[in-house]
């Protein structure tokens, strides 16, 4: 007798009736409207007619009747606040790595809107556009991290002054001022080869801190980096990062919430990216063993990859090192291989085990489930955490069906269609 091959069509709600239940990133109206930009490397923007350099120690105002020119690295110091008005662009110079740092006691503001965003960019032409064609924005405050310095302190060492780049201390609350409605493309230049700088990095920056409705596309680093420090996030974009969407290291405790990371299969690195790398050290033996582990609180997260019948250098979308705490609630992560990996040291340790809290997760066309760096645990980590208690469904719906809408360059919208059609085969 033959076997057949039966196509089994069920429509597949992954919305309940709460609202507090929807999967992955939502909203009454798709948010990602108006104020992103999927198609930088197409877009003319105003040749530079103002420059933007040197030290910054009193409050300064860049309006958004001029395209500013960010040469050299530019520091922000002496408690001063650099006010970006709405509709602003900055452009990333090339040749001498143009890089924005805001110090220790110094803020941003940086507020743009749905119709005008703030956008800091590449100042090369259309066509020659890269990934690292100026260096990036770094917040350094002075919320707690765990490596051990004198008064929490450490530095934040990507080759700029050291005398200007400290951060931590023992206010979670600071404040570092606003970004929001803010687009950052092309950064993280490669300094050597260890070192990069990511599109924003967050050192030691505290909760009273806003940083919302960011976009980030084509870093040559990582989109977001946390070194320590106690942030809110949420209304995140990561598009087409070379290494991590969203690295968390130094004892950060994040909030992050209605966040998408988009990944292309060959805008990744052969070394390891992923959209979360979650870790609680830089290095060990530089941790202060009294100061807080990792914890990440993350929901109505959305991780994909665009293609997902092709892998590329796409692998994973989370990667957990020990002792660190995670959680991800109410998500949908599309398109990886595997799920999730864990570092091999965490193993089958049920106090390890505790620390990773997974529910209420569309795990759709990943080939693989949770995994772990030590294959010798992967036949009893198929058994864990336990699918239908924690409210894991494992789909294989193609992303065309799965969201509102997945054409990129068209005004996408991610927000995932109230059913959706899973074809599978007995």
């Amino acid at each position: 007798m033959k076997n057949k091959v039966v196509l089994i069509i069920c429509t597949l709600s992954f919305f309940s009736l709460s609202a507090q239940q929807v999967k992955g990133i939502y909203g009454s109206s798709n948010w990602m409207d108006n104020w992103t930009n999927f198609k930088p490397s197409t877009t003319e923007y105003h040749e530079a007619n103002a420059i933007l350099t040197g030290i910054i120690d009193k409050d300064t105002k860049l309006d958004s009747n001029s395209t500013y020119r960010l040469e050299g690295t530019v520091y922000v110091i002496n408690n001063a606040t650099l006010t970006i008005e709405a509709g602003t662009i900055i452009r990333g110079d090339d040749m001498t790595c143009g890089t924005l740092v805001i110090t220790r006691g110094a803020k941003i503001i940086a507020e743009g809107t749905e119709k005008n965003p703030i956008v800091f960019t590449s100042n090369k032409a259309t066509s020659v556009r890269k990934p690292g064609d100026w260096g990036g924005i770094l917040l350094l405050s002075d919320a707690p991290i765990n490596k051990a310095g004198i008064n929490g302190q450490s530095l934040l060492d990507f080759n700029l002054d050291a005398s200007k780049c400290t951060y931590g201390g023992a206010n979670p609350e600071a404040n570092s001022g606003i970004l929001k409605y803010v687009r950052i493309e092309y950064a993280g230049r490669k300094l050597n080869a260890l070192k990069e700088l990511n599109g924003l990095s967050l050192a030691g920056v505290g909760k009273q801190t806003t940083l919302n409705h960011i976009q980030i596309s084509y870093s040559n680093d990582d989109s977001f980096e946390c070194y320590g420090g106690d942030v809110n996030l949420d209304h995140l974009i990561s598009y087409r990062t070379t290494d991590d969407d969203f690295d968390f290291t130094q004892g950060v405790q994040a909030t992050i919430t209605n966040t998408i990371a988009i990944r292309h299969p060959f805008s990744s690195d052969a070394s390891g990216s992923r959209c979360f790398e979650v870790d609680s050290y830089d290095k060990i033996e530089n941790a202060d063993p009294n100061k807080k582990l990792t914890t990440i609180q993350a929901s109505n997260i959305t991780l994909v990859n665009l293609e997902e019948n092709n892998q590329g250098l796409v692998k994973e979308s989370i990667h957990l090192k020990e002792k660190c705490y995670f959680s991800l609630k109410n998500s949908v992560v599309s398109g990886f291989a595997p799920f999730i990996l864990l570092d091999g040291k965490i193993g089958l340790n049920p106090d390890n085990l505790a620390k990773i809290i997974l529910k209420d997760i569309a795990v759709n066309n990943c080939k693989g489930s949770i995994v772990s760096e030590d294959q010798s645990f992967n036949d009893k980590l198929k058994y864990w955490p336990d699918p239908a208690a924690m409210g894991i469904e494992f789909t294989t719906t193609p992303i065309v069906n799965l969201f509102k809408s997945s054409q990129i360059k068209s005004n996408p919208d991610f927000r995932i269609k109230e059913t959706a059609v899973l074809v599978s085969t007995n």
